[in-house]
């Protein structure tokens, strides 16, 4: 059952954020299950989910940044896809947790409201610091979401571009997965459809809050939550 609360919380927060169900599952599955095994599994979850949504919103996506990012993100993520199937687990926890606490530091000093234009050519860091984030933790959204809130200035037009960037993303990692024999192991595919009404109901959820809770309270909680558990993975990978 741990699974199951864990898959519906986490896409509760992708119903009423858009993204984050990587940042919140991963580190709570790390606890009982290993990564190699926990990433591909969240993947065929984040395939379903964001089709459904991306798909619907397809027409307000801004192609050119799409693009823009496509080649560095597939690079990215063959490198992630590498190191994932070679490194071991204790030394990509660390890494997980370091992540996790710094991304959340970051929200808590930057406030919510700055937004400052970037060019066009940090699409190319951007593009390949997420795409080996998303191959090692399923954790790209945050700095494509960076990279895309500093570029597209209409929410909707935002929105609807990272759905469809961590779409694509989730097809680049489905193929390099595949290649490396992640997708191949034993009852990955069993874990996966047991979490997948789980997941749907979580999407359902989130989309339901998102109109009765106030975006500050939801990113507040997120935070308290993303802290403790970033300092849990770290702590693990330390003393494994």
């Amino acid at each position: 059952m741990v699974l199951g609360a864990t898959v519906a919380g986490a896409y509760t927060v992708f119903g009423l954020t858009g993204f984050g169900a990587a940042m919140v599952a991963v580190p709570i599955l790390v606890q009982f299950l290993p990564l190699h095994f926990v990433v591909p599994m969240l993947l065929l979850l984040d395939f379903i989910t964001t089709t459904m949504v991306g798909l619907r919103n397809w027409t307000s996506v801004s192609r050119a940044e799409l693009l823009r990012l496509l080649p560095f993100m597939m690079a990215g993520v063959a490198l992630g896809t590498t190191v994932l199937a070679k490194v071991e687990s204790r030394w990509l926890l660390v890494c997980l947790g370091l992540f996790v606490l710094v991304m959340t530091i970051r929200a808590l000093v930057v406030p919510a409201t700055h937004v400052q234009e970037t060019g066009k050519g940090w699409a190319a860091p951007a593009g390949v610091i997420g795409g080996v984030f998303s191959a090692l933790f399923g954790t790209g959204g945050p700095i494509y979401t960076m990279y895309l809130s500093r570029r597209l200035t209409h929410i909707d037009q935002f929105r609807a571009t990272i759905a469809a960037v961590i779409l694509v993303s989730a097809v680049v990692r489905l193929f390099a997965f595949a290649g490396s024999g992640l997708l191949q192991q034993g009852n990955l595919l069993g874990s996966a459809a047991f979490a997948v009404p789980f997941s749907l109901a979580g999407l359902a959820m989130g989309s339901i809050l998102r109109r009765r809770i106030s975006a500050d309270a939801v990113r507040r909680a997120l935070l308290l939550f993303l802290a403790a558990s970033g300092a849990s993975v770290l702590w693990r990978g330390i003393t494994m």
